[in-house]
């Protein structure tokens, strides 16, 4: 028997009531690793339970965090929260028959065809993420999505919607509906209804937080329907809320199958999601020393990656630990998908700089029927998974470190799974390293330092228009609001409003593009 095959015997993680394999066999872990680690994991297992009993979680703003109570109530600390839990999803599946069957529809047409999310972070990645993975071309409504703030990116969907805004359903999500970039996206979608002569707010519907600023407008404009966002509930951990439900159940997408798959993995005891963990803090050395790469073998799994970003990297990177020393944790993610990386970067991965481990994703069911033969004994997917297999082998052979998670299809139960096991790794991950997942301070430092630069912004533009007529460099506009040490950032400013029409800015550009000179126009 090779070493090979034995190790992969002893580390494989086969959870049959999931679906789903996970190989730990490529990754460099000492045989008595996992002895070792067992009291740390004692210790985030019962930190886990304390959260899952309601502690409080997040003590910067006294949040529990709830996200696993939403696909198995029961497990809530009060009823009235189970009750609220289960009257959403029902909320969210009625609404959805009721769209899709007519019941609800805009005014003058017989239904709704498509609907556009305007959300941003996890109120769009995760919705965005699932729609990829499981819909297709029969799906009763196809899915858009507003998750920027960018002018062109807006219009580029608009366009796209074109006439088929009078039968398009727009979907607002944010907690605090004060969110500047879905704020504005939903701006912009009302002035695109209103320029087509529709009434915005009878093709709208709101995920909000109760009595939040866009749960006052939607409950003042009359719009179609609001539906709840609970503080215990983080942005990047509210795909199985309504937040990712209600997309997904009006692309007409199993939502019961996503949310009992991720039960299920919730509930497993075979805890691939601590096997997970404990990679991860093997192969970083529980510093974040490597970077995570994520391969997945599917295209519906293309946007996987970028999901996983957001729910890694703003859980875990953080300045300070629970005891609120320095310790400057994170663990980068980044990937695309195969066989595509291996015409891309899996160079680097094989021969370049060791900074990563490698997750591979493993679909084994290629498409629903059969496939044809594309060379004699070989169909497209049998490439594929060769593919997977010899990539493995060619990192392997040079020392790298991999792990495989394997799932036998892509549905929404498998999909619920994964959202699930990296859900719960991170959590269990951050435990393991002393810091807190369920908050994002830095997020919102630098939500505050736009602030201070758009501020900046109304300062300066008074100011031209103020003294029109007279031409200023950045650094006299600096100076005459009173903050001479922000010259870099009145410069950029000032850019940025003279490259674009109606702004009111003009430039004189001189061959020391930071001595152009800017005045207000007529």
């Amino acid at each position: 028997m090779s070493a090979g095959w034995k190790r992969y015997k002893e580390n494989l993680c086969d959870c049959p009531e999931l679906g789903l394999l996970l190989d730990i066999s490529g990754m460099h872990f000492p045989d008595d690793f996992l002895a070792r680690m067992e009291p740390a994991m004692q210790q985030a297992f019962a930190a886990m339970a304390e959260l899952e009993r309601g502690a409080i979680a997040n003590p910067d703003e006294g949040r529990m965090v709830g996200h696993y109570w939403l696909r198995k109530p029961e497990l809530a600390p009060d009823p009235g929260i189970a009750a609220e839990i289960e009257f959403a999803a029902r909320a969210v599946k009625e609404f959805a028959a009721a769209i899709h069957s007519g019941e609800i529809s805009p005014p003058g047409r017989s239904r709704f065809t498509r609907f556009l999310v305007v959300g941003i972070g996890g109120s769009a990645l995760g919705p965005q993420f699932v729609a990829e993975a499981l819909g297709s071309a029969g799906d009763p409504m196809k899915a858009y999505f507003l998750d920027n703030t960018d002018p062109d990116g807006m219009d580029r969907v608009l366009a796209e919607l074109g006439q088929a805004l009078p039968e398009t359903l727009v979907v607002v999500i944010s907690k605090s509906g004060g969110t500047k970039e879905t704020r504005n996206g939903m701006l912009e979608a009302q002035a695109a209804f209103l320029s087509a002569g529709l009434d915005f707010a009878k093709q709208a519907v709101a995920v909000t937080g109760a009595a939040s600023e866009l749960d006052r407008t939607a409950q003042a404009e009359g719009w179609l329907a609001r539906f709840p966002m609970w503080d215990w509930v983080g942005g990047r951990t509210s795909v199985t809320s309504a937040v990712g439900l209600l997309p997904a159940a009006l692309q007409g997408l199993d939502i019961d199958g996503l949310l009992t798959g991720a039960g299920r993995c919730d509930e497993t005891r075979r805890n691939p999601a601590a096997l997970l963990a404990l990679m991860w803090h093997h192969a970083t050395n529980g510093k974040g020393d490597k970077d995570m790469v994520v391969l997945p073998y599917k295209d519906r799994l293309l946007l996987f990656s970028r999901y996983l970003q957001q729910l890694i990297m703003e859980s875990i990177g953080k300045e300070l630990d629970l005891a609120g020393r320095t310790v400057n944790q994170g663990l980068s993610v980044y990937g695309n998908k195969g066989s595509t990386d291996q015409h891309a970067y899996v160079q680097q991965l094989r021969e370049g700089v060791n900074n990563f481990f490698v997750t591979f994703i493993e679909v084994l069911q290629d498409r629903a029927g059969k496939s044809m033969e594309v060379e004699p004994g070989a169909t497209s997917g049998d490439f594929l998974a060769g593919f997977l297999q010899g990539t493995r082998q060619a990192l392997a052979g040079n020392g790298r470190e991999t792990m495989t998670i394997t799932v036998e299809r892509l549905d929404a139960p498998s999909v619920g799974v994964l959202i699930a096991l990296y859900e719960r790794a991170v959590g269990l991950y951050a435990s393991l390293v002393g810091i807190n997942a369920y908050h994002q301070p830095g997020v919102e430092a630098g939500k505050k330092a736009a602030g201070a630069v758009l501020a900046l912004q109304g300062k300066v533009s008074a100011h031209l228009t103020a003294n029109r007529g007279t031409a200023f460099t950045a650094d006299d506009l600096a100076a005459a609001v009173g903050q001479p040490e922000a010259a870099e950032q009145v410069f950029r400013i000032l850019l940025h409003l003279a490259s674009n029409p109606g702004r009111g800015v003009l430039m004189e550009r001189l061959a020391q593009i930071w001595a152009s000179r800017f005045r207000a126009g007529e």
